[in-house]
């Protein structure tokens, strides 16, 4: 492949941009994404003016993302997004970033067998939604749009789901201040998900271990008003019934 693109021996040499786009394209269709960003960086650099230039940029950064390789990726939809900022495509450029911080939040979460989950780092969870939040509040009609809906959704519950992973390890640790402040981001970021009622006993327990009992009753009073029923607010509570107990045994 060096021997293709020597300058000496470049068989691309005088192709026009059409035969190096076209060229590339089929180099990412059969998956060689390698070869097809070599063929792109060609046409953009001989050619850097025009559609087949700027359809190139947003290739290269889907050649990027399936070869697993998302910081090249996210530059070039970044750079995408930054010299081309009424391309028709615009949106697409959006949606391929917050796509590849989303597999790379989906691949953090594959490997959380064996890890310690307070080193676990949100960056690519908040980063794709960011991304999507753009797409969808900018481009509301785009054909992204709705599958941009369905991943936020996912992430905001995977970011509550990694706040309340860390509230639970520091409580284990008896770490109870860190354990507070954790269910606090849930309850204040993510209030909307199925995680707010453990995060408000969280921090019940954590201000009582802390011997801040006006701050553990204000958190019981509001844990109580939104969830009268919670197995939390029980005084006969059996510990097999609370899905914490495992963690803070």
């Amino acid at each position: 492949s060096c021997a293709l693109f020597q300058e000496d021996s470049d068989p691309t040499k005088g192709w026009s941009a059409n035969k190096l786009y076209t060229t590339a394209k089929e180099s990412l269709d059969e998956g060689n994404y390698e070869q097809a960003v070599k063929y792109y960086e060609k046409l953009e650099a001989r050619y850097p003016y025009g559609t087949y230039a700027q359809q190139a940029q947003i290739e290269t950064a889907y050649a990027h993302y399936k070869a697993n390789e998302p910081a090249p990726a996210i530059a070039a939809c970044d750079r995408f997004i930054k010299l081309h900022p009424a391309h028709p495509n615009l949106d697409y450029a959006y949606y391929l970033k917050g796509l590849v911080n989303f597999n790379e939040d989906e691949s953090l979460l594959s490997r959380w067998t064996g890890q310690d989950i307070s080193e676990r780092d949100p960056r690519a969870a908040r980063e794709a939604f960011q991304s999507f939040r753009d797409l969808v509040t900018r481009f509301p009609n785009s054909q992204y749009a709705a599958d941009a809906q369905i991943k936020m959704t996912h992430l905001v519950n995977s970011m509550a789901a990694n706040e309340m992973h860390v509230a639970r390890y520091y409580m284990t640790r008896k770490a109870y201040l860190a354990a507070v402040n954790r269910a606090q981001s849930v309850v204040k970021e993510f209030s909307n998900t199925r995680y707010m009622e453990e995060a408000l006993a969280v921090m019940v327990s954590g201000y009582t271990a802390l011997n801040l009992p006006q701050l553990a009753d204000d958190s019981r009073r509001v844990l109580a008003k939104t969830y009268p029923d919670s197995l939390y607010l029980k005084q006969d509570w059996q510990p097999a019934e609370m899905p914490w107990y495992q963690f803070w045994r």
